[in-house]
């Protein structure tokens, strides 16, 4: 599992590095991004196992950033998993049709990361 790389973009620095941490202990390369145009760039050049993406930030959001990257024939198999405030289900559903694989709620748990790592590493 060592192998792995995962991208985090979040523009809050405490969350960023809180998700960082959790991705860390887990053993796993870690990239970050602090939006969502640097996000789609390190997608293309870095080639992440997976990207947990904020929604909501500045210069291009998470849906933004995730449609780019699907669009991409370089990075379109790159699961992205939203992390994000957002906790209603209209937002589970909207996360889904802008091609996320899932929408982990703030706050999360260790054990929720975890699980979408051993979903889509």
């Amino acid at each position: 599992m060592s192998s792995k790389k995962i991208l985090i973009v979040d523009d809050v620095s405490t969350d960023l590095l809180n998700l960082k941490n959790v991705v860390s202990k887990a053993n796993l390369a870690v990239i970050t991004a602090t939006s969502g145009r640097e996000a789609v760039s390190k997608a293309k050049s870095e080639k992440p196992d997976l990207i947990f993406m904020d929604i909501v930030m500045d210069e291009m959001d998470g849906y933004s950033a995730c449609r780019a990257i699907l669009k991409d024939s370089e990075t379109e198999n790159i699961p992205v998993v939203f992390v994000s405030s957002k906790n209603q289900r209209v937002d589970q559903l909207w996360a889904k049709k802008q091609g996320g694989k899932a929408l982990v709620c703030k706050p999360y748990t260790e054990d929720q990361i975890l699980e979408q790592i051993k979903l889509f590493c």
